[in-house]
């Protein structure tokens, strides 16, 4: 800490108030949604109880589930208990924390709760602990690792013992994949080379694949749902138009009114590790994240989607990747890729899964961003075609599921299009040296 120049003290503050703001406006929301749902306090609680209770495979809608108050607290809970680990272990605001904070905010929403993400991160801390480590050097794949809670929850539905015997296992196998993962999450990076955003979803559904293999040769089998509330409810989109401005004012604000940061941001590929927090600062993030937020939203609009837990959950995991990669300029391609391809296949742009593929796209943000629109479109027409298979390889026990997809578009993609890049480049030297 001591060691820390006074400009990176300045933006972890300014990070940090940001995220306590951020905090106080989901808890705002939650209690205009508990007026508005008629929950009141004691009905609030009562939907908590719920939603740690039921099974959160996909696509479990906690505003369906639980109403809109109950969802929204369970999500700043969720959200503190982020913000109280990072706090306390020491780990400097990043980019990188501004993607882990609101994905886990988000799925908040929709998957996780109190409960069944503390296994996980119990797992991350021994992994630590055994390599000699605080908790704070794994930080970041303990909390993206939390993508596995639905399957804690599973095992004490699905196994055929008692109660609290299911439980005790539960618990168990949370705790051993916040023990996997780190490792597992380390190798992976390799394989796609940065050019998904989404690394633990991907080594994520590697390992819950496997898990349910396993579960699948004892004779259980695990089943995914589909708990969806329709609509765009009024209140829900302007809060989120009205938070976007709010975050884009206050970057302004930290920039003095500059905007040569932010046309910066736009120039980068956004390959991973692209943390614009540390590249162009605090207040350029934010109005980067401020603008693909709103992108998002609005395409829900366009295409007469619904906010539902779930898609307003995937549009605050995009906000928050806008600061560790993605811009509009390099999401653009990706998501117009989403787009035509329900204009040629089975899908609908309105199918939930397609919603929630179109927003979690931006993990494939990169591939645009390096090779170009055309290769961004097709990036994001394969998207849809593997995300609307991969859910059922785990019964929906990955929350994601669209980051086990990127994975495997950028393990295609990348080599194919690195290979014609190479040539062009070789060719045209050629034709330069004969000129």
């Amino acid at each position: 800490m001591a060691g820390r120049t006074v400009r990176e003290r300045l933006e972890d503050s300014e990070l940090k108030v940001f995220c306590g703001f951020s905090i106080m406006m989901v808890i705002a929301a939650g209690i205009a949604g508990m007026v508005l749902d008629g929950q009141g306090p004691a009905g609030v609680l009562r939907g908590l109880w719920t939603i740690i209770i039921s099974r959160d495979a996909l696509i479990t809608d906690y505003f369906e589930l639980a109403g809109y108050g109950s969802a929204l607290m369970n999500a700043a809970i969720v959200m503190a208990m982020g913000l109280w680990l990072l706090h306390r272990e020491g780990v400097r605001f990043t980019g990188l924390t501004m993607a882990a904070i609101f994905i886990n905010v988000g799925y908040g929403l929709w998957g996780k709760n109190p409960v069944n993400i503390l296994p996980i991160l119990l797992g991350s801390s021994v992994y630590a602990k055994i390599h000699g480590y605080r908790l704070g050097r794994y930080m970041y794949t303990a909390l993206f690792g939390t993508c596995l809670a639905p399957l804690v929850t599973e095992l004490v539905f699905l196994l055929p013992f008692d109660r609290k015997i299911n439980l005790l296992i539960a618990v168990g196998a949370g705790i051993l994949i916040g023990f996997v993962l780190p490792g597992l999450s380390a190798h992976t990076a390799s394989t796609h080379m940065g050019f998904t955003l989404f690394n633990v979803g991907f080594s994520a559904g590697i390992l819950a694949f496997v898990m349910v293999c396993i579960l699948k040769s004892f004779g259980l089998e695990c089943e995914s749902v589909l708990i969806w509330r329709e609509g765009r409810p009024l209140w829900i989109g302007l809060g989120l138009y009205g938070y976007f401005l709010l975050t884009f004012l206050y970057g302004m604000y930290l920039d003095r009114g500059k905007l040569n940061g932010i046309r910066k941001i736009w120039k980068h590929p956004g390959r991973a590790v692209a943390d614009f927090v540390l590249m162009e600062g605090v207040g350029s993030t934010l109005m980067n994240m401020a603008m693909v937020g709103a992108l998002c939203e609005t395409y829900i609009y366009l295409i007469g989607g619904d906010l539902s837990g779930p898609v307003v959950g995937a549009i605050l995991s995009a906000f928050g990747f806008a600061a560790f990669g993605a811009h509009v300029k390099n999401y653009l391609p990706i998501l117009a890729g989403v787009y035509l391809s329900t204009l040629l296949n089975q899908f609908e742009a309105t199918t939930p899964g397609v919603q929630l593929a179109a927003i979690f796209a931006v993990g494939l943000a990169p591939i645009a961003g390096r090779f170009g629109v055309a290769a961004g479109i097709f990036a994001g027409m394969l998207h849809v075609a593997i995300a609307t298979c991969t859910s059922q390889m785990y019964g929906g026990l990955n929350l994601y599921n669209n980051g086990f997809s990127t994975g495997w578009v950028a393990i295609i993609m990348v080599p194919v299009m690195d290979s014609l890049m190479t040539e062009y480049k070789n060719r045209k030297r050629k034709k330069e040296k004969n000129v």
